[in-house]
């Protein structure tokens, strides 16, 4: 029997972009043999399905169900393609859960967690699984001495707000009078700021699925970066950045990587896709935590998507396999 899909994508931030492209792609490679897909664009004015023929249905949030022609369409499952805030910070995540709808995220303690990367941080250093930047962490409402936070942390450092994807509003940071100037742009985005220790090495990032009773670590990519760190624009404008998969590391430190990655997958209760980030320490070897995504983007110019087909696997068996996963724990 078809199942009935709800794929919600857009959200309230600024990676409402990034996301409906991430939508468009998992849509194309969902087996329309198998399941029939809503796609649900959430924003701020409303949450709606856009029909074929271009009639837009509002959900009725109430049980997050759809009438179509006097014909009451509900859910079976909902593949949360939001990246920020409401689909990847818990929110949807706790909305779904008491309407008992099955989604397939990481739950909504994990995802609110993850989406602080200053509280995850201080979590992750806690497990005592991987190394943590030094880092201090500053609230728009509340006073902050920026001479202070350089007697503590050394330059350079990465200003970026605590919650938010996609490297919007992050600065690095080389001289003390650059510090106030990329605190006031990361405030522009979020109303807490993240300011840690840059650890200069190679950037390695590790996506992570839970399905058939195992937890599958995808092929490591590397991030070659023309910029001088990876921004918005070395994410998602083709050619500034060489993403090179799988990682050209020694094995000894990929191994390192995929371990640490395995287990704060485990401990942190994560689900579905995850993408864990890691700076590979130049020199010492060293794998430091950067962060965890619990929805990484999968546009065509996205990481987790060349890793799927790096490990063999195309794109519908992947989401296949996430979908039913969330189904099979209802």
């Amino acid at each position: 029997m078809m199942k009935n899909i709800a794929l919600v994508a857009g959200g309230y931030s600024g990676e409402y972009v990034i996301s409906v492209q991430s939508a468009a792609v998992i849509e194309k490679n969902i087996d329309a043999a198998l399941y029939t897909v809503y796609k649900i664009i959430i924003t701020r004015e409303g949450w709606n399905y856009t029909a074929p023929d271009g009639t837009v249905y509002a959900i009725d949030k109430n049980d997050f169900s759809l009438n179509i022609a006097g014909k009451k369409i509900v859910f079976d499952a909902v593949f949360i393609g939001i990246h920020g805030t409401p689909g990847e910070d818990g929110r949807l995540q706790g909305y779904f859960e008491m309407l008992d709808i099955p989604y397939t995220s990481c739950g909504m303690v994990t995802s609110a967690l993850t989406f602080n990367k200053s509280y995850c941080n201080k979590v992750v250093a806690a497990l005592d699984v991987v190394k943590v930047s030094r880092s201090a962490h500053i609230f728009r409402n509340k006073p902050y001495d920026t001479t202070a936070i350089l007697q503590q942390l050394r330059l350079p450092v990465f200003v970026k707000p605590a919650e938010g994807g996609s490297s919007i509003g992050m600065s690095k940071v080389n001289k003390a009078e650059e510090l106030e100037p990329a605190i006031i742009k990361a405030f522009k985005e979020d109303n807490q700021v993240l300011i840690e220790e840059f650890i200069k090495g190679t950037e390695v990032t590790c996506g992570m699925f839970f399905a058939k009773g195992q937890l599958h670590v995808l092929p490591l990519t590397e991030i070659r970066s023309t910029k001088e760190f990876f921004d918005y624009e070395a994410k998602y404008t083709p050619g500034i950045t060489n993403e090179v998969t799988p990682a050209e590391i020694p094995e000894a430190a990929a191994e390192h990587i995929r371990t640490a990655g395995k287990e704060l997958y485990h401990r942190l209760n994560c689900k579905g896709i995850v993408r864990a980030d890691f700076i590979l320490e130049e020199g010492t070897g060293n794998v430091y935590f950067l962060e965890i995504n619990t929805m990484p983007g999968q546009s065509e110019n996205s990481l987790v998507p060349q890793q799927v087909r790096a490990a063999g696997m195309t794109l519908q068996a992947f989401y296949g396999m996430l979908i039913e996963e969330c189904l099979s724990n209802q």
